[in-house]
C-alpha cells in the first residue's frame, strides 16, 4: 500500500524483526523511473559529486540511509557552496531513517516542509537555491528505549516514563506526515523455516504499477 501510493511509513517493532530489512527492498518493488525521472537524479548526484567517472544515466532508484548522527545541513543541504543534502539525494526514491528516535530532533524537524512540498529551498548569504526531494521516507525505531515492549517472549525493563520519553524525541507534527506507522511483530524461527517461498518483488512491482 505505502509503495501503491508514495505514502511515508514508520515501522515499529523489537529488534531483529526485520525492519530494516523491508526498508531496503522497498526500492525493488517501486515503479522504474521514467526518463525524466532518470535524467533529474542524475542532475543531483552529479551536482553532489556522487556520480563514479564514465557513469551514465542513473536507472535505479535511490537508496538513501544516513547515520542517525547526521547534521542538518548534511541533510537537506547547504554548506558555503551548495551541496544538496541527503533529502536531495533521495528524489525520486527513498530515504530510510534507522532509529528514528536517535537522531538530532533540530534534523528531524528540517525535514517538515520539504515533506509537504516536496521541494527544499536553501537561503545563505552567497545564494538562495530550491532543490527538488521528492522521495518516499521510511523510518524505523523500537517501540521502547529496550526494544522489547509488548514482545510475545522478552521482557521489557523499560518504566511508562521511559517509553513516553523515547516516543516525545518524535514531534506530533513529523508523525501527522507520516501516513502509514505499522507495527512489525516477530516471526518465530519455526515459522520462517517452514514457510513457502515468498512472492518475487518484481511481481509485487508488477501490482505496485497496475495499483
Amino acid at each position: 500500500v505505502a509503495a501503491a501510493g508514495g505514502h511515508n511509513l514508520l515501522l515499529v517493532g523489537s529488534p531483529g524483526c526485520g525492519k530494516s530489512m523491508m526498508a531496503k527492498r522497498v526500492p525493488s518493488i517501486l515503479p522504474q523511473l521514467t526518463l525524466t525521472e532518470s535524467l533529474e537524479t542524475t542532475q543531483i548526484h552529479s551536482v553532489a559529486g556522487k556520480l563514479a567517472a564514465g557513469s551514465s544515466l542513473i536507472t535505479q532508484r535511490p537508496f538513501r540511509s544516513p547515520h542517525h548522527t547526521i547534521s542538518d545541513i548534511a541533510l537537506i543541504g547547504g554548506g558555503s557552496s551548495l551541496q544538496p543534502g541527503e533529502i536531495s539525494l533521495a528524489h525520486n526514491g527513498v530515504l530510510f531513517l534507522d532509529e528514528l528516535p536517535e537522531f538530532n530532533r533540530s534534523a528531524l524537524e528540517t525535514l517538515r516542509q520539504p515533506l509537504e512540498d516536496r521541494a527544499i529551498t536553501i537561503s545563505r548569504a552567497k545564494y538562495t537555491a530550491t532543490l527538488p526531494c521528492s522521495f518516499m521516507l521510511v523510518a524505523a525505531m523500537n517501540p521502547c528505549p529496550c526494544g522489547y515492549y509488548n514482545h510475545p517472549t522478552h521482557d521489557c525493563d523499560c518504566s511508562p516514563g521511559h517509553i513516553q520519553r523515547y516516543m516525545n524525541k518524535i514531534s506530533g507534527p513529523l508523525l501527522d506526515r507520516i501516513d502509514l506507522q505499522v507495527e512489525v511483530t516477530p516471526v518465530p524461527l519455526e515459522h520462517l523455516t517452514n514457510a513457502p517461498a515468498g512472492e518475487l518483488s518484481a511481481a509485487i512491482r508488477e501490482r505496485v504499477v497496475r495499483a
